[in-house]
């Protein structure tokens, strides 16, 4: 019989540290974000398919869950990210997605912190979409025209990982459905980076003619650009929201995912080019094709990056937060959260783990 253990702390970090633990930290995380794809890539994950729970009376809305396990260097950890997506929100002043990530212990399986995840989600998110365009630019100019399809927290994290990557950039593209969501970006930009011009457009069409990179990150639920011939300049595209371009679109394009089964479902613009091919022999590489320089993409084609999104990445940055927080002294231990851990006695009569 193995020794007693003592129970594993538990510990709860608020939004407000996360965003302290993982703030200007950019160069880190792309870091961090790479050394977790090269060990997806090389089997060192647990990643199994994302769950989805959808609602009948609410159509538009889901939450899912994203277990995984990840073994580090010098650490393992598991656990699972639960992240909702309710697109009505924005009508009522709310961020649209909401999330926690739990870690589990791996000796034990006991969860030791629960953390507020959406700025995880969206950290993880805009290193991985930087990354590629990183690796994917090394085959041609790198772009001075960059364009966001979508206005939200997510593009605003990815203009910062993407500005982080140090390119010369002399414009800044907006285009959002919301007129109004567009100029509160742009005063955003303004503020943040003023000396790059940011230029509002008045349609999809406008910015993805104009733009050597075009990052999609709406919450559309379907493909709604359709004509190949918006990308006939061959621009690299951040397909982050997954669902925006037809499968015309992609079949006319290189196309590159963050893992080809995980792409490949709840209907995505790749899963309905494979409903109407038959095959998915139109996917070129992988991100770790990329990192591992077995693929280079060319220069004279639209190049699609399309990441459906790996719990591992969740994992990765929120132990990176965990162990930061506790190295500051910023976790919050919620004592006696495992209560009754005794195999026989009362809570009220325990003194110790069985």
């Amino acid at each position: 019989m193995l020794e007693p253990q003592a129970v594993p702390a538990f510990s709860v970090i608020p939004g407000a540290t996360v965003h302290r633990m993982v703030e200007g930290r950019h160069q880190e995380l792309l870091r961090l974000v790479e050394d977790t794809y090269r060990a997806h890539g090389t089997g060192r994950t647990v990643n199994p398919p994302s769950y989805f729970l959808r609602f009948p009376d609410r159509p538009t809305a889901r939450i899912i869950a994203l277990p995984a396990s990840l073994a580090g260097e010098s650490s393992q950890v598991d656990g699972m990210k639960w992240i909702s997506s309710f697109p009505a929100n924005l009508d009522r002043g709310l961020p649209r997605a909401s999330a926690v990530l739990i870690l589990n212990d791996p000796v034990t399986g006991y969860p030791y912190a629960c953390l507020e995840s959406s700025i995880i989600s969206a950290v993880r998110t805009a290193a991985s979409a930087a990354l590629a365009a990183q690796k994917l630019a090394e085959s041609r100019t790198p772009p001075r025209r960059v364009g966001f399809f979508g206005t939200g927290l997510i593009a605003r994290y990815l203009h910062e990982y993407l500005a982080a990557l140090g390119w010369d950039i002399d414009e800044w593209g907006l285009y959002d459905l919301s007129d109004a969501y567009s100029r509160s970006f742009a005063a955003h930009l303004n503020e943040t980076d003023p000396d790059v011009p940011v230029r509002v457009h008045d349609s999809a069409e406008s910015l993805i003619r104009s733009c050597d990179l075009v990052v999609f990150a709406t919450t559309a639920a379907a493909p709604h650009v359709t004509d190949p011939d918006w990308f006939a300049h061959h621009p690299l595209v951040l397909h982050v929201s997954l669902r925006d371009l037809s499968p015309d679109i992609v079949l006319d394009s290189v196309n590159v995912v963050d893992d080809i089964e995980h792409v490949l479902k709840a209907d995505t613009s790749v899963h309905l080019a494979e409903q109407r091919t038959g095959h998915r022999d139109f996917l070129d590489a992988t991100l770790f094709d990329l990192l591992a320089k077995t693929f280079q993409a060319p220069a004279d084609r639209t190049v699609v990056f399309s990441p459906f999104g790996l719990g591992v990445l969740d994992l990765a940055v929120g132990n990176y937060v965990h162990r930061r927080a506790a190295e500051l002294g910023e976790l919050s231990t919620v004592d006696g959260f495992f209560h009754d851990v005794r195999r026989h006695s009362r809570p009220d009569r325990a003194s110790g783990p069985a």
